[in-house]
């Protein structure tokens, strides 16, 4: 870190960019079929003598799986750097808008009233935006300027649809739905294919896009709302545009891979303490550090047992001792945030 603060978030940049390509190629060739990263390279580069078997696990089984786990970890690092920005708050991820826990509700009364992928995708995504939308008129009718207020809300939005996806799980079939709904909430890459990870990137690339377009607002933002106010950018309005791009990035996550919580929350810490704190360089630190993270944490989660380990319980067990760490070596200062 201390080579990285002296070279300037560049360097720091391309060494996460580099990290995340070796494990991208060490991820496809880890598993029952193990196959070596120079040989993943030759498959993927179409190089040498072709084989059909090897070529059907990295291209076909664990291709789909990594480039999902890679984005779903981007999109959530990015929309939780990008709300501590314009909150001007450490502690705050996506989960504190109350569009995890809608869409959390979307996907448990798919699941409870049918067995369509495409009605949970569906459903997911709508009570995510449905979530988004309850937490700004209720912050509206209050104090619309009140960043206090705004947090209030998505708490009491995440707790009225923790309470939905609690009465869903109360009334679904303890033999086959209950067990479904239980493993979708805690989060898994294990269905992933081409067809959800292009559902995750029809909203994901082009919110992200936007996010990073608005990158200097952030700053100005992260400053105070005087600040910006005096520097020319209106506060509330670009606040609220960041938030729908999230909501919407979020919401696609959440109806593909299900709730994985702690990476929008931990992963910009890491990225702050190693490109600092300019969103400029930080938000695509942030991208490239949860992408890292999520494609290891899944490595794990499909490789330390016999039966795949639900990504919520990892992300858990490994973000909360990071967050701890991070708390202690920052006095908990939240440093960057004006």
């Amino acid at each position: 870190m201390r080579l990285t603060a002296r070279a300037g978030p560049g360097l720091a940049l391309g060494l996460l960019a580099a990290a995340l390509i070796i494990a991208v190629l060490v991820s496809l060739g880890i598993g029952r079929y193990g196959i070596s990263p120079v040989r993943v390279g030759q498959i993927l580069l179409a190089a040498g003598e072709p084989d059909a078997i090897e070529r059907h696990v990295v291209l076909v089984v664990r291709l789909p799986r990594v480039l999902t786990a890679l984005f779903a970890g981007a999109g959530l690092a990015l929309c939780g750097a990008a709300l501590q920005g314009v909150f001007r708050n450490p502690l705050v991820g996506p989960h504190i808008i109350g569009v995890s826990t809608g869409a959390a509700f979307g996907g448990t009364l798919a699941i409870l009233l049918s067995e369509s992928r495409g009605l949970l995708l569906m459903l997911a995504f709508v009570f995510g935006m449905l979530a988004l939308l309850m937490v700004y008129a209720l912050s509206a009718v209050v104090a619309r300027r009140n960043m206090l207020v705004l947090v209030l809300a998505g708490v009491v939005v995440s707790g009225f649809f923790g309470a939905l996806v609690s009465l869903a799980q109360y009334l679904a079939d303890a033999e086959e739905k209950l067990p479904r709904i239980v493993f979708w909430l805690l989060g898994s890459f294990a269905t992933a294919d081409y067809a959800r990870l292009a559902l995750m990137l029809g909203p994901l690339v082009p919110g992200a896009a936007l996010i990073l377009l608005l990158r200097w607002r952030i700053n100005i933002l992260s400053l105070g709302d005087e600040e910006a106010q005096a520097l020319g950018v209106r506060a509330g309005p670009t606040r609220w545009l960041v938030l729908a791009l999230i909501g919407l990035i979020v919401s696609a996550q959440v109806a593909v891979s299900g709730v994985i919580g702690w990476i929008g929350l931990v992963v910009p810490h890491l990225a702050r303490m190693l490109v600092g704190p300019d969103h400029r360089a930080l938000l695509p630190g942030a991208m490239l550090a949860g992408g890292l993270f999520m494609v290891l944490v899944d490595d794990v989660a499909r490789t330390l047992s016999q039966s795949e380990i639900p990504l919520g319980i990892l992300t858990a067990l490994i973000g909360a001792p990071i967050f701890a760490l991070v708390f202690l070596r920052t006095g908990g200062e939240g440093r960057g945030h004006g």
